[in-house]
């Protein structure tokens, strides 16, 4: 029997809704994309086709830190980062600090098929030159604006006011999983930091879950958030269970993160540290979002 596809996509985390233009304008956003990428997985997509095209239209998007929109480093230039992670095959992909291009998920999705799978800043650049895609300069003004006046502080500020790392988890007709997340970084960071986004701490997924993160970096690499859920979940614990009791852990050292995710049985789950998880869900009968879940977060949805 077919599996009932189900969708869940993020656009960061952060401390007000104003981040992304207020509420209504990000839950629009993110709407968006599940009325145009649900219907793909209804008429027989891929899991990993739904996310990529998920997370591109979210790239897209200059309300988000992820292609179009993505911050700027301290030296004042853009690298972007994305990974792709196949839950049945267990094959994870991405680049790291990528610039000029305009979607980066699609180089990890490309990167799937081939024996070196996750290239750093000089074998991005390579790849895209391989792969003849145009020059594509993400800036935005107001991104520029805010690196313009961070620089007259001398960059005290530790991040950019928006955390708006975006992400996707599908589960197929074919009781497929994939996982996909793309982020511009921080924001003000030291040159050629590395987010956890092209690693399997911010991106992960087996037969049994998919998890992407979104947050402060270092502190999903601190815990190794995406792996440590997906494999409590292959250990035998719900979804709810797995969330729960890595969150609880995070809270004692005082993570800022989020997570979005989808196990085998169909069931979604997400938490959050922070005071506001911009997601958004399709169960098959319906959407909703988190933005204003206060819950403890461990919240789900059963999936049967």
């Amino acid at each position: 029997m077919a599996q009932q596809p189900k969708l869940i996509i993020h656009g960061g985390a952060g401390d007000s809704p104003d981040s992304k233009g207020g509420i209504d304008n990000a839950r629009a956003s993110l709407y968006g994309v599940l009325e145009a990428v649900y219907p793909m997985l209804l008429a027989g997509a891929t899991a990993e086709e739904a996310v990529v095209a998920a997370c591109t239209m979210l790239e897209d998007d200059p309300r988000f830190n992820a292609g179009t929109g993505s911050v700027l480093q301290s030296d004042g230039q853009i690298r972007m980062s994305a990974s792709l992670m196949h839950g049945d095959r267990q094959s994870f992909s991405g680049v790291i600090n990528v610039s000029r291009v305009k979607n980066p998920i699609q180089m990890a999705q490309f990167l799937q098929s081939q024996p070196d799978r996750l290239l750093s800043d000089y074998g991005s650049a390579e790849l895209a030159r391989e792969l003849q895609l145009p020059l594509y300069n993400p800036l935005t003004d107001e991104r520029l604006a805010e690196w313009m006046a961070e620089r007259k502080s001398n960059f005290q500020r530790q991040m950019a006011g928006v955390l708006g790392t975006i992400g996707a988890v599908a589960l197929d007709r074919q009781g497929k999983l994939c996982a996909g997340t793309s982020t511009g970084g921080r924001g003000f960071e030291k040159i050629g930091r590395v987010s956890d986004s092209a690693t399997p701490a911010g991106n992960y997924a087996n037969q049994n879950a998919g998890v992407s993160c979104t947050g402060i970096g270092e502190h999903i690499l601190d815990e190794g958030l995406a792996v440590r859920i997906v494999v409590r979940v292959t250990d035998g614990m719900s979804l709810e269970q797995a969330i729960a009791k890595s969150f609880a852990e995070a809270r004692s050292r005082q993570r800022d993160f989020g997570v979005i995710a989808i196990d085998r049985t169909g069931a979604i789950g997400w938490g959050k540290t922070s005071s506001v998880l911009f997601a958004a869900y399709h169960t098959g009968a319906e959407m909703g979002d988190t933005f204003t879940e206060t819950a403890d977060p461990h919240s789900e949805i059963d999936g049967s």
